[in-house]
């Protein structure tokens, strides 16, 4: 058992390892393999990590994929004492694989830890569990164009009482899913609904964390927006300036060569987004983060000082916002060169097809 201080370096967990009997014949991962799909079919092992407040982080494993038991007075299951972290996992042109900024995933899970009252996993034990599973289900990362392993971590509190407290038992573990192309016949504008009856997250709270409540915040205005004919939703705060979509960060590319997405203290910090702005800037644009609202937004369409609009996240990367929807409007919005020369760009350096001036890139298999 080794307990922790988030803010110094530790030593190596020592995991161990049960391998799952019943895994994925040659067959069938490669069924699997050639048609990914998103979140649908998992692959054969998960990372388990317990923690308690008297004995820190211990007994870590690598066990077969399977249902987690759960005692029904579980803290999550009454209070949603709950984090998350989505990140990929690609195999370059050599057959070798690797991840993509996992000190910040690390980074934002310790963030939403903090907002949630769960423990702050090291970012080195995040990283080692990302190769511990790597190591048992690395013929999983397919090699196809666009594909990649989606790999969730995620945090609970399994304590069991019936009490508005922080629990003193929670579990960390880390299960992964191939993936497909996001957008099969290639990236398509999408087109946003507006919603004003709904908020994501409110000023104080956990808009921040990557939490599941905010997600299921986000469904009934996202079946709204299905409803109108949209594929995705735009969330306000109470000044009315834009947030973010139910899953990916807005930037705006104005004509004057700025690069601008919103900022508040509610929006989750994307990794994609802030390195997008990265490379944007590396190209001589000037980047802001602030806070932009709906008016701003149309208004600068209409008068043409908005050129291109995109949204972008782990899942999709980047994906070009076509039109702005809502209660009597539906605005075309300008399509630019930007949005997809970065993704291009972007995911070049994730596959390994182009220079990671930045060290972004992180193998998982050696």
């Amino acid at each position: 058992m080794t307990t922790i201080d988030a803010e110094t370096s530790v030593a190596p967990l020592e995991f161990a390892v049960t391998k799952n009997l019943n895994a994925a014949s040659p067959t069938r991962l490669a069924e699997v393999l050639e048609n990914p799909g998103f979140g649908v079919v998992f692959t054969d092992h998960m990372v388990d990590i317990c923690w308690s407040a008297k004995g820190g982080w211990h007994r870590p494993r690598v066990q077969p994929y399977g249902p987690i038991p759960l005692d029904p007075a579980a803290s999550v299951l009454h209070y949603a004492q709950e984090i998350f972290e989505g990140i990929k996992a690609y195999r370059h042109a050599d057959g070798s694989i690797h991840t993509f900024r996992p000190d910040r995933n690390a980074a934002r899970l310790q963030a939403s830890a903090r907002r949630l009252a769960l423990p702050e996993l090291p970012t080195e034990y995040f990283i080692q569990s990302l190769r511990e599973l790597i190591a048992v289900d690395g013929r999983w990362v397919p090699s196809g164009a666009d594909q990649s392993l989606y790999l969730r971590p995620f945090m609970f509190a399994k304590e069991a009482f019936l009490g508005v407290r922080a629990a003193q038992k929670v579990a960390y573990y880390v299960i992964a899913s191939p993936a497909g192309a996001y957008f099969s016949g290639g990236v398509k504008p999408v087109r946003i609904w507006l919603s004003e009856d709904y908020a994501r997250a409110g000023k104080g709270g956990t808009g921040k964390a990557k939490t599941g409540g905010n997600y299921a915040s986000s469904l009934l205005p996202q079946a709204e927006a299905a409803a109108k004919g949209c594929d995705q939703v735009v969330f306000l705060n109470e000044k009315r300036d834009v947030e973010e979509l139910g899953g990916m960060n807005v930037v705006f590319v104005f004509k004057d060569g700025r690069v601008v997405t919103p900022e508040s203290d509610s929006i989750l910090e994307g990794i994609t987004r802030d390195s997008l702005l990265q490379l944007a800037e590396d190209r001589g644009y000037t980047v802001e983060k602030r806070p932009i609202s709906i008016d701003e937004w149309r208004q600068g369409v209409a008068s043409g000082d908005i050129v291109e609009v995109f949204a972008c996240g782990t899942a999709a990367v980047v994906t070009p916002i076509g039109a702005l929807v809502g209660d009597g409007f539906d605005e075309p919005q300008p399509l630019g060169e930007l949005a997809l020369s970065l993704r291009e760009e972007l995911t070049d350096i994730q596959y390994g097809r182009r220079e990671d001036k930045h060290g972004w890139l992180v193998r998982l298999d050696a």
